[in-house]
């Protein structure tokens, strides 16, 4: 189709005869606006004007005196199914984020054996220094660990860097590299 011919596309219905580029340019940013009220995202409102435009082209019975009112309508139509259809695809997304945070086999089996390495190595060290390494692990501060295990606030840092010093040594001599 050439320029001329397609900028005089005309859409007729029974006796109106209604031109697209003129309902276009008068009705486009209204239009887009009341899309982009709706949904919150001026681009996407301006892709969903066009699709409004393009089926009030198909629509014969929606051209003609009523033809805003058609418009205005649809584009309220579209932008609620646009609401939904953003909804469902947070939802599925949602709950695809939670299926692949799930670990597979694998991992827990790793997770498993690297949890009874960590626990026969606490058994062969001090009673004491695997207890200070636990609770430490659990997020105490130095002051509570302190006060629970009843030593100097001052002394906890060296105790705590020995013991972990202890622990490492003995996770290398019975299981190798970490």
């Amino acid at each position: 189709m050439d320029a001329a011919r397609e900028a005089s596309l005309e859409v007729n219905s029974g006796e109106v005869s209604v031109d697209l580029n003129t309902i276009l340019r008068a009705q486009y940013d209204r239009i887009a606006r009341a899309i982009a009220r709706v949904i919150r995202d001026p681009a996407r409102a301006e892709d969903l004007a066009v699709e409004v435009f393009l089926k009030w082209s198909r629509k014969a019975h929606a051209q003609g005196e009523n033809a805003e009112a058609w418009l205005y309508r649809t584009a309220q139509r579209i932008s609620l199914n646009e609401l939904r259809g953003e909804a469902r695809r947070s939802r599925y997304e949602s709950m695809l984020r939670m299926v692949r945070l799930s670990p597979t086999p694998e991992e827990i089996h790793a997770a498993k054996e690297e949890q009874d390495k960590v626990r026969s190595v606490l058994a062969r060290i001090d009673p004491r220094q695997a207890e200070m390494l636990l609770l430490r692990s659990e997020g105490f501060s130095y002051g509570e660990l302190a006060a629970m295990l009843r030593l100097h606030p001052a002394s906890v840092g060296t105790l705590l860097s020995r013991e972990q010093q202890a622990f490492r040594k003995e996770y290398m001599k019975r299981h190798g590299k970490q």
